[in-house]
């Protein structure tokens, strides 16, 4: 394994960090289970990466079912709390500094049903624009819109998202 190629070829570096506060709200909710923080964008990163942090409150079973992607890795990091990882084999209960990684192609989901209010970052390489599968949930959500089968196959698809079939 080595580095690959640069991507900065300047003689010297430059400002261009961001800092996200710990104190900054959310981006985005999903009904009143779940708070979204985009930490680190696919367009932020250049492709690189997204990151996002969510809060899962304890008030229902929150997560979806298992799935996979075709174009795009997925970890997840347990900060706090229990949040039920499933690895396409068998769900296991982690809790904080619990990890996961699925490659492209690993049958994966997620849930709290541990009653209490659980925290995770998630993070996707390369850096595809979830933030709009994100919204797309968040606004079915709130408008208690139900899609019929072939609606959620559609959305899944077009944000690379396949249901497993095991």
């Amino acid at each position: 394994m080595s580095y690959p190629p640069a991507r900065y070829l300047d003689e010297a570096g430059q400002v261009s960090a961001t800092l996200r506060r710990a104190e900054t709200g959310p981006d985005l909710l999903i009904g009143t289970r779940t708070q979204v923080h985009h930490l680190a964008t696919g367009a932020m990163t250049d492709g690189q990466f997204g990151l996002y942090r969510w809060d899962m409150s304890a008030d229902r079973k929150s997560g979806p079912s298992g799935h996979f992607h075709r174009t795009m890795s997925e970890s997840f990091f347990v900060l706090g709390g229990t949040v039920s990882l499933y690895n396409g084999d068998a769900w296991t209960d982690a809790t904080a500094g619990d990890f996961l990684f699925v490659p492209p192609g690993g049958v994966h989901a997620f849930t709290n049903e541990s009653g209490a209010p659980a925290s995770m970052l998630v993070l996707f390489t390369p850096g595809a624009p979830r933030e709009a599968y994100f919204e797309a949930l968040a606004e079915i959500v709130a408008t208690d819109r139900r899609l019929a089968d072939e609606e959620w196959l559609e959305l899944w698809a077009r944000h690379d998202q396949y249901p497993a079939k095991l």
